[in-house]
């Protein structure tokens, strides 16, 4: 039997409710019967993120692999398209895909071996791998059916008026509107290449076959420019902000200023997120974020 860490009991329960609940309860039997239809043999302890059951397991041939056993959202639906799409460059490559449960089968990576690590270290390095696999993944045009950047931009300008009325101190009120009209320059021209949307160092593990590879895509079509942000808050620091934001627009070659522009639509939904969440106040990091690109230029 399955055992599902408390950890993911915890978030499954925080952010999806009842149907976390259910998606708990489930685990164990999806995992038995995913074990046995895809031939597969537990090798190691269970492992999990915010949304995921991860299994190490061989397969019938004794070739090594992950059983992602995950909550299927919005976010998270287009990952096996966008993982055939990469067809493992850059990317951990798909081996198997359940369209009912989203359960998928995945190439074995290094779990011990996390970028994290060389961030701490080695920020500019880390932040230069991130860019790297990026200007990979994002050469990739994006199959149909991948969620659209214009239409998460559009979302987050309509809901600008009400968030900005729920923020208490108008130098804020202020900043969120800036960042909005930012948006607004680019939101014209959103793009069609595949975009990770969440590439920041802990998704990022070591592997044989290439030295880092990208996990745990959330998909979207659009401008490589919004998936600068993840690298942009690891570790974050406001005097870091602007030479890893001029290191990866370089490295993925990305005109500066439409970069600018969706990285602080990034900044926006985030705060978007903290606001509908109750917030009242800008959080510190994504205020400091915001100015300094908002000072940016190309």
């Amino acid at each position: 039997m399955i055992e599902v860490p408390d950890g993911l009991v915890e978030t499954q329960l925080r952010f999806n409710g009842e149907a976390g609940r259910a998606f708990v309860r489930a685990l164990p039997g999806r995992a038995a019967e995913f074990l046995q239809r895809w031939e597969l043999r537990r090798t190691g302890p269970a492992m999990h993120g915010v949304t995921a059951l991860v299994l190490p397991v061989d397969r019938a041939d004794g070739t090594p692999a992950a059983l992602k056993l995950q909550l299927v959202d919005e976010e998270s639906a287009g990952e096996p398209a966008a993982l055939r799409a990469w067809d493992g460059r850059g990317a951990v490559r798909l081996l198997e895909h359940d369209g009912p449960t989203g359960t998928l089968l995945l190439e074995r990576l290094d779990e011990g071996r996390h970028l994290s690590a060389v961030g701490a270290a080695e920020p500019r390095r880390a932040v230069r791998v991130i860019a790297e696999l990026l200007a990979r993944l994002t050469a990739v045009p994006a199959p149909a059916g991948v969620r659209s950047l214009g239409d998460v931009a559009a979302g987050m300008l309509a809901g600008v008026p009400e968030a900005a009325g729920r923020l208490t101190d108008e130098r804020e009120r202020g900043l969120l509107r800036d960042c909005a009209a930012a948006l607004r320059e680019v939101a014209g021209e959103p793009g069609d290449r595949l975009l990770h949307w969440d590439l920041h160092v802990d998704n990022v593990l070591g592997a044989r076959r290439e030295p880092w590879l990208a996990i745990d895509p959330k998909p979207l079509a659009g401008d490589p420019g919004f998936d600068l942000w993840p690298a942009l808050g690891n570790r974050f620091d406001a005097d870091d902000v602007v030479w890893r934001f001029d290191l990866m627009t370089e490295v993925l070659g990305l005109d500066r200023e439409r970069a600018r522009g969706w990285t602080l639509g990034r900044v926006l939904q985030n705060v978007l997120w903290d606001v509908e969440d109750g917030g009242t106040e800008l959080d510190a990091e994504q205020a400091a974020a915001a100015e300094r690109l908002l000072l940016r230029r190309a």
